[in-house]
């Protein structure tokens, strides 16, 4: 077996296990732990495709903003066992309903995909240069300036609900 088959196969049992550990934990900063070794599993498939940028891109904004985001509103929210509300049991048959209707959309849909096969157009411009990136991504015309404003537009948006709904009220006495 080749070294690259080796790594990868370790990165995505890695990237699996910390992913499942995310979703099952009940502690939520141990979950979170567990996401920022997801990202960091990830950058390292990133670095296996020869995106050398991407990943360290990947690991500062994900890895760093992000999930410092998280943990601030983590601890923000200050979540106990004795504040938990218990969810209904028709609640949670809801969520597995939903989930299970939308990975069997999913599957549906890659089963039906076909390979792209044909010959590429290239341009020869090589992509791993920074500027080279920037005019792709922030491009006037056809670019994606638009939905990275969104994307911190609807980042500010959650960081702000999140601190109004871990805010305490007052009582009245």
């Amino acid at each position: 077996m080749s070294t690259i088959l080796i790594v990868f196969s370790i990165l995505a049992a890695v990237t699996l296990a910390s992913a499942f550990m995310t979703i099952f934990t009940k502690n939520p900063i141990h979950s979170a732990i567990y996401l920022v070794i997801c990202f960091f599993s990830i950058a390292g498939h990133y670095l296996l495709f020869n995106a050398q940028f991407l990943a360290m891109v990947h690991i500062i904004v994900y890895s760093g903003a992000i999930m410092i985001l998280m943990l601030f509103t983590l601890m923000l929210m200050n979540l106990n066992k004795e504040d938990e509300v218990h969810k209904p049991r028709i609640t949670r048959l809801g969520a597995v309903i939903s989930f299970c209707l939308i990975i069997s959309i999913l599957i549906a849909i890659f089963v039906q995909t076909k390979p792209i096969v044909g010959p590429y157009d290239t341009t020869g411009e090589d992509y791993q240069s920074i500027k080279v990136l920037g005019k792709v991504l922030l491009d006037e015309e056809n670019g994606f300036m638009i939905p990275f404003e969104f994307a911190s537009v609807l980042l500010l948006v959650a960081m702000i609900g999140t601190v109004l709904l871990s805010k305490k009220e007052k009582s009245s006495k």
